[in-house]
C-alpha cells in the first residue's frame, strides 16, 4: 500500500503529513504550526480522516519547523525523533527567532528518539528511510519512501536551489556533497517535496538545477 500525502503551508513551512490508506498509521513530518488556527488546520484534518499519529518527525531543527512540536507532542502522545547533531537548535530557539523578528511562544519540545543513518518509519506495509544530508543545519535528514517513489528533502533541496548555509552548524561544502551523495543517487523519477515550495523531481535537479 502506497503513502499518501498532504502538505499544509504554515508560516510558510511546508508541514507533511503522510498515512497510509489501511492501517490509517500516520507521521507529521516538521510540524510547523504557529498560530492556533494552524494547529487547528492540522489536528481537524487527522479527525476528519480518523489517522492515528505514530511519529513525529524532523527533517531538522529550525525554529519554522519545529514550532508545532510541543502542541503534537502533547496533543497525541508522541515524541519528537529528530538527528542528536540539530540538538543544538532547540536550545537556542528563542534566539533564532529573535533574530528573524519572530515572537517566541509556547515551549521547545525536547528530542524523544535521536535518528540516525538509515533508520526506518514504518507506515503499513511500507517504510521511510532517513537519509543524513546535513549542511543546511548539521543534523538535516531526507525521508525517503521507494514505493511510493517520494522524498521529503527539507531544506537542503528545493526546485531549481538549494537550502541556505550561512546559518549557524551550516557548511555549504557539505551541503553540495550530502545531495549529491544522499538525494541525487535516487531514482530520477522520485518527487521532491521541500521545506519550503513547490515539489520538483530528483532527474530534473540532477539536469537542471544551477547549484548542482
Amino acid at each position: 500500500m502506497k503513502i499518501n500525502r498532504f502538505y499544509f503551508n504554515m508560516l510558510p513551512v511546508n508541514t507533511y503529513l503522510l498515512w497510509d490508506a489501511d492501517s490509517h498509521e500516520c507521521a507529521i513530518v516538521d510540524a510547523g504550526c504557529y498560530y492556533p488556527k494552524e494547529e487547528e488546520v492540522l489536528s481537524k484534518f487527522i479527525e476528519d480522516n480518523h489517522l492515528t499519529v505514530k511519529y513525529l518527525l524532523a527533517t531538522h531543527l529550525h525554529f519554522d519547523h519545529s514550532f508545532g512540536n510541543a502542541f503534537v507532542a502533547q496533543k497525541y502522545g508522541v515524541g519528537l525523533s529528530a538527528s542528536k547533531d540539530d540538538e543544538f537548535l532547540l536550545q537556542n530557539m528563542p534566539e533564532q527567532c529573535r533574530a528573524f523578528g519572530i515572537p517566541f511562544h509556547g515551549k521547545v519540545q525536547p528530542i524523544g528518539q535521536y535518528i540516525s543513518e538509515e533508520n526506518r518509519f514504518s507506515l503499513g506495509n511500507e517504510e521511510l528511510t532517513a537519509i543524513p544530508v546535513p549542511g543546511h543545519s548539521p543534523g538535516s535528514l531526507a525521508f525517503y519512501a521507494p514505493e511510493s517513489k517520494f522524498v521529503l528533502s527539507g531544506d537542503a533541496l528545493f526546485q531549481q536551489s538549494i537550502g541556505r548555509t550561512d546559518l549557524p552548524g551550516g557548511n555549504y561544502r557539505q551541503l553540495i556533497e550530502s545531495i549529491h551523495n544522499g538525494l541525487l543517487t535516487l531514482p530520477d523519477d522520485t518527487i521532491v517535496y521541500p521545506g519550503h515550495g513547490p515539489e520538483t523531481e530528483i532527474g530534473i535537479e540532477r539536469q537542471a538545477n544551477p547549484f548542482l
